[in-house]
């Protein structure tokens, strides 16, 4: 450590033999040395700020409270904030420090191991819009010139879209398990939990024809009774199938934003636009809480926000 932190005596010793165990005992290399060497400054010197002189006074509230200040950051002292994940490595170096101090017999109680690390903020889908899955569902050829997995693919994208099932539940769908007559689908979800999802008119058609035109020329021996098979006469693999995804995007000018998951999060955010009631969402994507699919709610709340700064004529005051 050095002089210029003012630290007490005992916390500058205490930081010195953390780094000096890490990089003798433990072989840090150079760089992870060097970030270890900024935390544990950053950390001393809020605790020499909040009036501990070592870590026998340290208390969980104390460093919870330091890694808020991590996240809102610190103007005066030219400190941005940092990012979830940044503050969670922190954490990690403290708990480093405190758990070598408890094995050092310097203090009795590790107070750090009690603390969680701040949970990253959770991640708003990127739904497409209605307009670019419908161009994506048109970059698949689906004509009489069409070829066999042609028709596949698009029996691929319009279940996707129209059930919102996860990926893995549409691949491992059998034949029978789809009711062409009532419309409807059984999927497979986490924990073997099962759900029937109705199944739209575009759908149903595009399995049709994938039945009719496409499906009975990939049969082989020992075929399993998939619904999507492969081009050998297998099971389509969830692989093959955003393999698929990401190709159509790239075709129709989507790229990187197409996958069987945005296909889900636009299915969930297109129903709650149209008025749907989250429960009825929750249990048609097989969420266990509707705490998951409350994502959903935000995505559609800033919809409407955008909309209405765009078209009210009272939104802003410029």
């Amino acid at each position: 450590m050095s002089a210029e932190d003012d630290l007490s005596p005992q916390l500058a010793d205490e930081g010195a033999a953390f780094l000096g165990h890490m990089a003798v005992e433990r072989g840090a290399s150079g760089n992870t040395l060097a970030a270890y060497r900024r935390d544990v400054r950053r950390y001393l010197n809020y605790l020499n700020s909040v009036g501990r002189s070592s870590l026998g006074e340290v208390t969980a509230v104390d460093i919870s409270a330091f890694l808020e200040q991590l996240r809102r950051g610190d103007a005066e002292a030219g400190q941005a904030p940092l990012a979830a994940t940044s503050v969670a490595r922190v954490l990690s170096t403290v708990r480093g420090m405190h758990r070598f101090a408890v094995g050092e017999g310097d203090i009795a109680d590790d107070v750090a191991a009690r603390v969680q690390p701040p949970k990253a903020p959770q991640r708003l889908p990127k739904a497409l819009t209605i307009a670019e899955v419908e161009k994506l569902i048109d970059a698949v050829p689906t004509g009489e010139s069409a070829a066999i997995s042609d028709i596949r693919d698009a029996a691929l994208v319009e279940l996707l879209y129209s059930t919102g099932a996860r990926v893995s539940e549409v691949t491992a769908l059998d034949i029978d398990d789809l009711d062409r007559v009532d419309g409807l689908v059984l999927l497979r979800g986490k924990g073997g939990k099962e759900r029937l999802v109705p199944v739209g008119t575009p759908a149903l058609r595009a399995v049709e024809a994938w039945l009719v035109r496409g499906r009975p020329n990939l049969v082989r021996a020992g075929s399993p009774p998939a619904l999507l098979l492969n081009n050998r006469g297998g099971r389509l693999s969830r692989q093959s199938a955003g393999n698929t995804l990401a190709e159509l995007g790239t075709r129709c000018g989507l790229d990187g934003r197409t996958s069987p998951h945005a296909l889900r999060h636009s299915f969930a955010t297109h129903l709650l636009e149209g008025g749907a009631d989250i429960r009825v969402v929750q249990e048609l994507l097989g969420h266990a809480s509707v705490t998951t699919t409350q994502i959903y709610t935000k995505v559609t709340a800033d919809s409407l926000r955008k909309a209405w700064l765009q078209a009210h004529p009272r939104a802003s005051s410029g």
